[in-house]
């Protein structure tokens, strides 16, 4: 779906007119409507406005560009229910809702999150435990969180 398709989409179910949605996100009813028809789309801050207004993330009002995953575990964060929240509630698409929540990690180290991770993934395989840890480290370092 594309970004006007998105923006119109959301401003209908929010039973929204263009003028309305102007008011909401401080902007002129033109530019929803030249952003509805394709011609132009929102800048940097108007995204941020719609996306905390509308309870959706940026990379969800962009068409979903991107495969997000979390930069603390690597779990694909293909919903934006998954996404964490910083403290005023706008998205942050890089953690999950688990790994940070409310500014705040859940993890205070890489090897707290590998305990958890072993003792709590399934292992269909039945690697030995530290074998497993190894494979998990190995995955965790690439991610920004544990660079």
């Amino acid at each position: 779906m594309e970004i006007q398709d998105i923006i119109k989409k959301l401003r209908e179910k929010n039973h929204l007119t263009q003028e309305q949605m102007a008011e909401r996100l401080m902007v002129s009813r033109q530019a929803v409507s030249r952003w509805e028809n394709g011609e132009t789309q929102p800048d940097t801050e108007s995204l941020k406005l719609l996306s905390k207004e509308f309870n959706v993330s940026i990379n969800t009002l962009l068409g979903t560009p991107r495969q997000l995953i979390c930069q603390c575990c690597g779990m694909p964060l293909n919903e934006d229910d998954l996404i964490s929240r910083e403290q005023d509630g706008s998205y942050n698409e890089d953690y999950c809702k688990w790994c940070y929540a409310d500014g705040k990690f859940a993890y205070q180290s890489k090897e707290s999150l590998l305990d958890y991770l072993v003792s709590h993934m399934p292992n269909p395989d039945n690697l030995k435990d530290e074998d497993r840890r190894g494979q998990f480290d190995l995955y965790l370092s690439q991610l920004k969180h544990w660079k």
